[in-house]
């Protein structure tokens, strides 16, 4: 559901105490995601084009609007790339963003533009990911 332009889910709030001395603090905690994110494994590439550089990496989580590659030397926040996925026979492609960089560990990675094509194959593969979540929760 959508009101004033924010989904239910970006009104929710979670509120997180944090024991420690001297005293509690009450974080407050705002969930940014729009869309749920999924786990799926993909094989994908990055690449920076402005550079030529090109990265191989592992689709580890993936939604409507971006994705968690696994990689050891991630690009940079901020940087501008190519990301191109590829599972069993279909393709994805978009021009995208880093959003948050983790060394030795990963990269968010924020869709910007999707062709029609790579719309339909996420679509797909995210309904495929929702079924494959519900059959596991029983």
């Amino acid at each position: 559901m959508v009101t004033g332009g924010r989904t239910e889910n970006e009104r929710k709030r979670r509120t997180m105490v944090v024991r420690g001395s001297p005293s509690e603090a009450a974080i407050e905690y705002h969930e940014k995601r729009r869309s749920p994110r999924y786990s799926f494994i993909a094989s994908a590439e990055l690449i920076e084009e402005r550079a030529d550089v090109r990265i191989a990496s592992r689709v580890s989580e993936l939604s409507r609007f971006g994705c968690y590659l696994d990689m050891m030397n991630p690009f940079p926040t901020g940087t501008m790339v190519l990301v191109k996925i590829s599972a069993g026979d279909a393709f994805f492609e978009a021009k995208a963003k880093i959003v948050y960089s983790q060394p030795n560990m990963g990269a968010g990675v924020g869709f910007l533009e999707v062709a029609p094509p790579s719309v339909e194959v996420l679509e797909r593969w995210l309904d495929g990911a929702e079924q494959e979540r519900k059959r596991q929760a029983g």
